[in-house]
């Protein structure tokens, strides 16, 4: 498999924290290179190692937020 990049562009707050230090975060993050979206994942302390999660344009947030 080929190396995923990624840039956090702002990180915007952390949802929670296991007793590992693993935290879920929803930060702005551009992957690739690309338009950076939205991001919620589990990331390990120092954001060496991620788990899997979803990615939101900002008009996905906008109805999200319409949803909740």
């Amino acid at each position: 498999m080929a190396d995923i990049k990624y840039d956090i562009i702002k990180e915007i707050g952390v949802l929670s924290e296991n007793a590992k230090g693993w935290r879920k975060e929803i930060n702005l993050i551009s992957w690739n290179g690309a338009v950076p979206k939205y991001d919620i994942r589990d990331w390990a302390p120092e954001h060496e190692k991620m788990g899997k999660g979803v990615t939101l344009t900002e008009d996905e947030v906008e109805q999200l937020k319409k949803l909740i």
